[in-house]
C-alpha cells in the first residue's frame, strides 16, 4: 500500500458531515464491521435493518442488568465483560473478539461491536482489529476508526494498551510470514541409526582382530622386554 493510498484509506468518506446526535447511531468501519451504541443495539428494526447477524456486546459487569443480549434468538453474540478504566487489561481479551468478528464476517456475515455509549471499549477491539486487519500504525488505525465515528475517546490505558498491541501483532505477522524449518525428524532417526549400526560394526571389528591375534598366540596387552 503506497502512502498515498493509506492516507486516503485513513481518511475515509468525506461527503459525510458528523452532527452530535449521530453518536447514538451505528457506523460501518469494515464492510461488515459496524461500531455503535447500546440504544442501537437496543432496538431489532435498527439491527435488522443494518443486516446485522452477530453481536459483539461489550460492558462493565455492573452494567449487566442493561448491557445484555437483547435478541439471542435471532443473532449470534459474544458478550466480554471489562470495565470502562485505565487499569483494565484490554489486550488478553482480544484475541477471542478479534475471532468472533473474524468468523462473522468470513461467513458472509456483518457485526455490531458496541459498548455502552460506543465511546471507549467497544472503539479500542475495533481499534485494535483494524489495526491487525490492515496492518497499519495504532495511530493511523486510531484515525481511521475516528474518521468515521468521530465521538470515540477510548480511555488513556485502553491507548496505551492499543500501542502495546503493535509490536505484538506484527511479531504474530513475521512468524506467519517466515515459520521456523520443518525438522525431519526421520531423516535424523536414520543418521541415528546408521551411525549406531557402523559403531557397532567397529566394534566388531576391533574384536574380530584380537580374537585372531590371541589365536596367533599374540596377546596384545603383552609387554616385551
Amino acid at each position: 500500500m503506497t502512502e498515498d493510498q493509506l492516507r486516503e484509506l485513513i481518511q475515509g468518506p468525506q461527503d459525510v458531515e458528523w452532527k452530535y446526535e449521530m453518536r447514538r447511531e451505528c457506523q460501518e468501519i469494515l464492510p461488515g464491521l459496524i461500531l455503535g451504541p447500546l440504544q442501537a443495539a437496543k432496538s431489532l428494526n435498527i439491527l435488522q435493518g443494518l443486516g446485522v447477524t452477530h453481536v459483539l456486546c461489550i460492558r462493565d459487569a455492573k452494567e449487566a442488568f442493561s448491557v445484555k443480549p437483547r435478541f439471542p434468538e435471532i443473532f449470534r453474540y459474544m458478550v466480554v465483560d471489562l470495565a470502562d478504566s485505565e487499569e483494565q487489561n484490554l489486550i488478553r481479551y482480544f484475541p477471542a473478539a478479534r475471532a468472533f468478528i473474524d468468523n462473522a464476517i468470513q461467513g458472509g456475515g456483518r457485526v455490531l461491536v458496541h459498548c455502552n455509549g460506543g465511546i471507549s471499549s467497544s472503539p479500542a477491539f475495533v481499534i485494535m482489529f483494524v489495526m491487525q486487519h490492515f496492518q497499519i500504525a495504532w495511530e493511523d488505525a486510531m484515525h481511521y476508526v475516528q474518521n468515521r465515528r468521530y465521538c470515540i475517546s477510548p480511555n488513556s490505558g485502553f491507548i496505551s494498551q492499543i500501542k502495546e498491541y503493535e509490536p505484538i501483532y506484527k511479531a504474530s505477522v513475521a512468524v506467519a510470514q517466515h515459520p521456523a524449518p520443518q525438522i525431519d525428524r526421520s531423516a535424523s532417526r536414520r543418521k541415528r541409526e546408521a551411525d549406531e549400526d557402523e559403531e557397532e560394526t567397529g566394534r566388531s571389528d576391533k574384536r574380530q582382530a584380537v580374537d585372531e591375534e590371541e589365536e596367533d598366540g599374540n596377546d596384545p596387552n603383552a609387554m616385551e622386554f
